[in-house]
């Protein structure tokens, strides 16, 4: 609670002795009024009613309140709006007295003489406890005063309940707690105690004063009562409302949230609705249309173990509430123990345990676990049931040949589809908005790279305002802040927006996506060179129905090594063939992490999740499930840096797959049973999370399939190995990626379309080499997560040696 003066106690205050020098000193028992306002007629027309009035008068200029109210206390201020100049004042030195916690509490009258209902509002809301004309009667003046004096102003904190939102002030929100927990364990069941803060509460408080606290807590204490009547999801309003028994808010501007009574399922699952209403709807705060990013911690109220239980589980709701602030992904988070040792040190905790021994010593493991799962298990089965009496590997082997004919047909619809995806509108919807791109940078990884990467956004054609949000985190000060520093200062569409104690791209995003003020936003790696038109393309989508639209991610970097250029023509495969295909063929598009642009009000409500390795996947599962209608547009370009080496790449691939399984252990089953997505979706969600997990495990059972026929026939040797169907199979698969690569190459980006000899070359490779080392990506990935490593390894970023053109007709 802060040091507030108590009004109501003003009898028992110890009065400083009064010196001023602008005023003769009034005889005991008369009203010491403090009159602000430059010198000047207005002011000395005030001083000489307050005087025939009875009242002792000081005087203050703004800006100067502070010291004479310390100097000398008043017992009211009454304060000029109107300024010498003309100019209106009253806000600023509302903002000045209340600033003060000696003058929270003190009466505070404003003298204007624009006397308008809009005027008085605005003095009100501001903290004014009265206004007056200045044409005023000198009687009238004097009975205000008088009537502040004798029913004084107490600062709501002070009060039982805020009897406008009905919040209970922090101390008493305590006493309701600490009732709560004594009653008898028979009369008490589950309960669980929350506390909301917000991410953006700071940088209001900066630009707007400490009032905000206060109205932050009290829109969100409106979300709760579904009393706004500006509505995300309208179904979402009131849940928590149904649960919560009592609403509170602490000095920093948090929600107490208590729900007695209540399990901790339904608890998580109210708070889950809340957030994501309160993400969904703009806020008006001081005047100001704002997005607010709610905080959520809870914890279960526990059997209490003494007079400091209450403290004791406030403290953990705020510990978890600060865990949440740190990701800013709506999602609320359940008290753990290591959260209080976090708190106390100021960093979290590593945890440690028998899954980080398992997790640092995966890459060891994976490969012996891979055999032996994959080849060793199934061998000594086949051969087991041989001896039963039961020829289980030529089972096996149907399904094998039928698992490889299955996937190659797939990707020749997903060719063939391809040619027919959707073509972009020809005209927009509607007029082009203000927008915005994110620019999501680890920056230590990306210091050689992101001034080229801000001065090209900088360069982009768009026909309305474009802010470049560059969001970021690093553990250290570099040098390259400085030179994005002076960026920004010499163009204001530049943000810098550092992100600290971030550790993932996830949050970077959470971090800006209430600071845009675009109707839509652009999400980039820092490496991205969007093409030039690409935010007038992207609006041709989002103006027309789409809630999301994935572009064309082209590596421009090829030339660097034989990895960069394998990287480049698989792009092509992946962007310009497999998803537009997919889109086509499934009726649902997917958005690929960067070079994909959201409206703003839904990628708000969605966020991205950082525990998620591919939080951009997750993230489409999530929009998709809300109704959002997600299109692939090969035509939106923009060219990144691909890595150059085989170890990069294989730690990015192997998080990906870690990420797809992620995903599919997270959404598959809940999308194969949602009512949202059609029969045709559903089935493109089995291909996408359910066969591609089991695809490389599949192909894997030709070894001990052949190894449990060679047992059988007594050698390899005497094994006949022209089987018809084997060989049908053979050729479709190896018919499959000829196709693809075919495919690639008629729908790539001109300057890749020219290199032919790369497409032959990814032929080959892929063929020999890179589809088996996909595979052995995929099962070690999963491994991975049985295992519990869930690092995320950078993959770096180096400097391309000449910058590739960023056109349409471009090529490095």
């Amino acid at each position: 609670m802060s040091d507030v003066l108590r009004r109501p106690d003003a009898h028992q205050q110890v009065r400083i002795p009064h010196q001023s020098t602008t005023s003769d000193p009034a005889p005991p028992g008369r009203p010491h009024v403090l009159a602000v306002g430059a010198p000047g007629p207005s002011r000395e027309q005030l001083t000489r009613t307050l005087r025939l009035t009875g009242h002792e008068v000081t005087h203050a200029v703004p800006g100067d309140v502070h010291r004479q109210v310390r100097q000398a206390m008043p017992d009211a201020i009454v304060a000029l709006d109107d300024g010498p100049d003309g100019r209106r004042q009253g806000p600023d030195v509302i903002s000045e007295v209340r600033a003060d916690p000696a003058g929270q509490a003190l009466p505070l009258l404003m003298v204007t003489t624009a006397r308008t209902p809009a005027t008085v509002a605005e003095l009100l809301r501001h903290g004014a406890d009265d206004c007056v004309p200045e044409a005023s009667d000198p009687v009238e003046l004097s009975a205000r005063i008088a009537a502040k004096l004798h029913r004084v102003p107490v600062p709501v904190e002070q009060l039982l309940l805020d009897p406008r939102t009905g919040l209970y002030s922090a101390p008493h929100f305590m006493a309701e707690l600490d009732r709560e927990l004594q009653r008898p364990a028979a009369a008490r069941r589950g309960g669980v105690l929350a506390v909301v803060g917000v991410a953006e509460t700071a940088a209001l408080e900066t630009r707007l004063g400490p009032r905000v606290r206060r109205e932050v807590a009290e829109r969100l204490a409106q979300v709760v009562d579904g009393a706004s009547p500006a509505r995300a999801e309208p179904r979402a309003w009131g849940s928590l409302g149904s649960v919560c028994d009592r609403l509170g808010w602490d000095d920093e501007g948090r929600l107490l949230v208590l729900m007695p009574g209540v399990d901790e399922e339904t608890a998580a699952a109210s708070l889950r609705e809340f957030a994501a209403a309160v993400a969904g709807t703009r806020f008006v705060v001081a005047d100001e249309n704002v997005r607010l990013t709610p905080a959520v911690g809870w914890t279960p109220l526990g059997p209490c173990t003494g007079g400091g239980a209450s403290t004791q589980a406030a403290e953990q709701a705020r510990d978890a509430a600060e865990e949440a602030l740190r990701h800013r992904d709506l999602r609320p988070v359940r008290y753990e123990p290591w959260m209080r040792a976090a708190a106390a040190h100021g960093h979290r905790r590593a945890r440690r345990g028998p899954r980080a021994l398992l997790a640092a010593v995966t890459p060891l493991l994976s490969p012996v676990l891979m055999l032996a799962l994959g080849v060793g298990v199934p061998f000594l089965c086949y051969r087991q049931a041989y001896e039963m009496g039961w020829d289980a590997a030529a089972v096996a082997y149907w399904v094998v040949v039928a698992g490889l004919v299955t996937s190659a047909l797939l990707i020749l619809l997903e060719c063939l589809f391809s040619l027919d995806a959707k073509q972009r509108p020809a005209t927009p919807g509607q007029p082009y908005p203000v927008a915005s791109a994110v620019i999501a940078a680890y920056l230590p990884n990306e210091a050689a790279t992101i001034v080229d990467t801000v001065e090209s956004f900088l360069r982009l054609d768009y026909p309305n305002e474009l802010e470049v949000v560059l969001a970021y985190n690093t553990p250290h000060d570099l040098p390259v802040e400085e030179t994005l520093r002076d960026i920004a200062r010499r163009d204001p569409r530049l943000v810098l927006l550092p992100v600290p104690g971030s550790t993932s791209k996830a949050q970077n995003l959470n971090a800006a996506v209430t600071r845009v003020r675009g109707e839509f936003v652009g999400i980039f790696d820092a490496d991205h060179h969007p093409a030039p038109d690409a935010f007038r393309h992207a609006w041709d989508w989002l103006s027309n129905g789409y809630d999301v639209v994935q572009g064309h991610c082209v590596i421009r970097n090829g030339e660097s090594s034989w990895v960069a250029r394998l990287v480049a023509i698989e792009f092509e495969a992946i962007y310009a063939v497999s998803h537009p295909g997919r889109t086509r063929l499934y009726g649902f598009g997917v958005f690929g992490g960067s070079n994909g642009f959201w409206r703003t009000d839904l990628l708000a409500r969605t966020r991205m999740h950082g525990s998620m390795l591919t939080e951009d996947i997750d993230s489409t599962m999530r929009a998709l499930n809300a109704g959002a209608r997600i299109a692939m547009d090969r035509t939106l370009i923009s060219r990144e840096l691909a890595p150059t080496m085989l170890k990069p790449l294989w730690n990015q691939r192997s998080r990906w797959a870690q990420g797809w399984l992620q995903v599919s252990l997270k959404h598959l089953w809940r999308g194969l049973r949602s009512p949202v997505f059609t029969r045709r979706q559903k089935t493109g969600l089995f291909v996408l999370l359910g066969w591609r997990e089991v695809q490389p495990w599949l192909t894997l059972q030709i070894l001990p399939i052949l190894l449990h026929a060679a047992w059988r026939a007594g050698g390899a040797d005497r094994l006949d190995w022209a089987v018809p169907v084997c060989l049908i199979a053979a050729a479709v698969t190896l018919s499959a990626g000829l196709v693809q690569a075919a495919f690639a190459w008629r729908l790539a980006v001109p300057e890749l379309r020219v290199r032919r000899g790369w497409f032959w070359r990814y032929l080959l490779v892929s063929t020999v080499f890179y589809t088996h080392f996909k595979n052995m990506v995929a099962r070690a990935a999963h491994l991975k997560e049985v295992l519990g490593d869930r690092q995320w390894r950078v993959t770096p970023r180096a400097a391309v040696a000449a910058a590739a053109p960023t056109g349409a007709e471009g090529g490095s």
